[in-house]
């Protein structure tokens, strides 16, 4: 569940990041910002692919990622609803859309790294805990 949860954040991360950078939607938000958050989200969604990948997740990168989730949450709310850019319509429904489905990964990422880390409380061993 948590890699799964780590390359579906990566996939919808590094789409937004291309559609931001090749399309430039008109959602309210000066080209500069939405040129600088395209390439954040194009190498974010790099980097949490990536880390799904492997066979063993480094638990304090999830724990960061979950954490950047919710306050990218937060505050992507914060900003549609307190206007802190001119926002379109359509610019409001994206960033609050975009809002939700972080909020979701956050939890899905969550549920994962507690189910690792019940595993690992089963008796699974981590490569590192091998007996020599």
């Amino acid at each position: 569940m948590l890699k799964f949860a780590l390359k579906l954040d990566g996939v919808a991360s590094f789409t937004m990041g291309v559609l931001a950078l090749l399309i430039r939607p008109e959602i309210g938000l000066p080209a500069a910002w939405l040129i600088g958050v395209g390439i954040f989200f194009v190498v974010y969604g790099a980097g949490v692919f990536t880390l799904g990948t492997r066979t063993a997740p480094d638990r304090r990168m999830v724990l960061l990622i979950i954490i950047g989730n919710a306050v990218w949450g937060v505050d992507s709310v914060l900003a549609a609803e307190l206007k802190w850019f001119p926002f379109t319509d359509a610019g409001v429904a994206l960033v609050l859309a975009q809002a939700l489905a972080v909020f979701g990964f956050a939890i899905l990422q969550s549920i994962g790294l507690r189910s690792a880390g019940s595993a690992i409380g089963r008796g699974t061993r981590r490569p590192s805990q091998t007996l020599a």
